[in-house]
C-alpha cells in the first residue's frame, strides 16, 4: 500500500479519480433530487392596471431648513 501521493504508481492516481468523479456524481445527484421543485409563489401576475404619467411638477424648492 501506498502512503504517500507523491511515490504512487499510476494505478493509485486513478483509483483516485475514479473515486473523487464517483463522488462527486453522488452529491450533484442528491442535490438535484433534494432540490425544491415547487413554483408555488414564483409566478409573477399583473394583477393592477397600466400606470399612467401624471402632469410634470417642478420643485423650487426643498422646504429643508439649514442649520449653520
Amino acid at each position: 500500500m501506498n502512503h504517500s501521493i507523491y511515490s504512487a504508481d499510476r494505478t493509485t492516481h486513478l483509483k483516485i479519480v475514479v473515486v473523487a468523479l464517483v463522488a462527486g456524481i453522488v452529491v450533484a445527484g442528491f442535490s438535484i433530487s433534494a432540490r425544491n421543485t415547487s413554483d408555488e409563489g414564483l409566478t409573477q401576475t399583473a394583477s393592477t392596471g397600466v400606470m399612467k404619467a401624471g402632469k410634470p411638477v417642478a420643485i423650487t424648492s426643498s422646504g429643508n431648513s439649514v442649520v449653520r
